[in-house]
């Protein structure tokens, strides 16, 4: 059966959210038609496939 969740303190809540920070994507260079662009990693191949249009400078 469900049990309500207990009320956290004001300073647990806080602490523990401030371990959600979210890192930037590390880019990696990536030659396309001739030019460098720096894209995320999980994109490179779909970059390189041209399947996602490279972010434009």
């Amino acid at each position: 059966m469900a049990v309500p969740k207990r009320r956290t303190s004001r300073s647990n809540t806080r602490h523990r959210r401030a371990k959600w920070k979210a890192s930037p994507p590390d880019l990696v260079p990536v030659v396309v038609n001739e030019r460098t662009v720096r894209v995320p990693r999980r994109l490179v191949k779909a970059v390189q496939r041209g399947l996602v249009e490279p972010p434009s400078v």
